[in-house]
């Protein structure tokens, strides 16, 4: 099963350690983790499903590619880790 890790920042806000999901595509495994912890996906996603524009996930330390429809495959053993994307200077 895929293992989906949040950064502490998010877990700050909402109580969501790592946990394991079923899912074939980075949609499917957040969504499984987002029935764990509903409010997770408010900060993770925008009102459309898409990934939020200071959001970033990676699959085994791959950046998806798909923000929109978060299609990219998820292999069975991955690590799906979902980061708040920080910029400036």
């Amino acid at each position: 099963m895929p293992r989906v890790a949040f950064t502490r920042n998010l877990q700050r806000h909402v109580a969501c350690p790592p946990c394991a999901v079923a899912g074939l595509t980075v949609r499917e495994s957040l969504e499984a983790a987002f029935a764990q912890y509903p409010k997770l996906r408010g900060y993770v996603l925008d009102e459309h499903g898409a990934l939020r524009f200071h959001m970033a996930v990676y699959v085994d330390g791959v950046p998806i590619a798909d923000r929109r429809a978060l299609s990219d495959p998820v292999p069975e053993a991955a690590e799906i880790f979902v980061m708040q994307a920080l910029s400036g200077g």
